[in-house]
């Protein structure tokens, strides 16, 4: 079975381990480094999994992932490079962290140490993310094949090339915010025509979660879906017209431009000071 260690007992750390424990995943072979006291403790309670520093996290680890913010990062990676890595078995590094590219990592650390990029999001919490992956330049068909494994325990995959994780991120990576916000300007909306709060928000809710599984099931497109329920001259059709009118299409695709420019800054600094091109 293969040893995980997971670096960052964050809410993506905690849901990656508490699907992997779900899906079957037994604990003795899943492991977390954290460095809060408390935070240690609590994950310890909660999953019955052992938590430890970097150093002891990584002996007999098959795969290391890294789950902490990306201005962390640095210093888990040094803290894995004075590390004594297991020269017995390949070990794979796995790394959730947003915008910061494989060379980061794959130039701290032993020569040809395979990298694979995660770009999650938070739905996996519920077990409902979605990941995209990319291989760094080590990283072969079977470490993809390990990643996606160990990430099908929390939502669905898919496997991109590195130089479009910028845009997964602007998309699937930074989404969930979006969606929150329409449905904050949906549930506002609703109080300011009449409706009690709780009852806006429950009607928003459920007609986001209905949608969503019609988009999903239906196997017809979001265009599709969306004039089978715009009857010409309708009330819907009066809503369509002031959002197009409101440029919702241009303020999504400007919003989605600067994420992704956003993400592929993240990384550059530190390259150039490396000495590598940034992506």
């Amino acid at each position: 079975m293969t040893r995980i260690a997971v670096i960052g007992g964050g809410r993506i750390g905690e849901a990656l381990i508490s699907g992997l424990l779900k899906s079957g995943r037994a604990a003795r072979d899943l492991v977390i480094a954290e460095s809060f006291p408390a935070r240690a403790e609590e994950l310890s309670e909660r999953f019955g999994i052992r938590v430890t520093t970097v150093a002891d996290a990584c002996e007999g680890a098959d795969v290391v992932v890294i789950a902490v913010k990306p201005g962390d990062v640095d210093g888990v990676v040094a803290e894995l490079a004075a590390v004594d890595l297991d020269g017995d078995r390949e070990q794979l590094l796995v790394t959730l962290a947003a915008g910061l590219p494989t060379t980061r990592y794959e130039n701290k650390l032993p020569a040809g140490f395979p990298v694979v990029r995660v770009m999650p999001n938070t739905p996996m919490l519920v077990g409902e993310g979605v990941s995209a992956i990319a291989a760094g330049r080590f990283a072969k068909a079977e470490h993809l094949e390990t990643v996606h494994e160990l990430l099908g325990a929390v939502g669905k995959v898919v496997t991109v090339t590195e130089s479009q994780l910028d845009a997964v991120t602007a998309v699937s990576g930074s989404g969930p915010a979006y969606f929150f916000l329409v449905a904050e300007a949906m549930i506002d909306a609703g109080v300011s025509l009449g409706l009690a709060r709780t009852t806006a928000a429950d009607l928003v809710v459920q007609t986001m979660i209905g949608s969503a599984a019609m988009l999903a099931e239906s196997g017809e497109s979001a265009t599709e879906l969306r004039a089978a329920v715009t009857s010409p001259g309708g009330t819907t059709a009066a809503a369509v017209r002031e959002l197009e009118r409101g440029g919702l299409r241009t303020a999504f695709y400007d919003a989605l431009s600067a994420a992704k420019a956003r993400s592929a800054t993240m990384g550059a600094p530190a390259e150039k000071t490396l000495g590598i091109s940034a992506e």
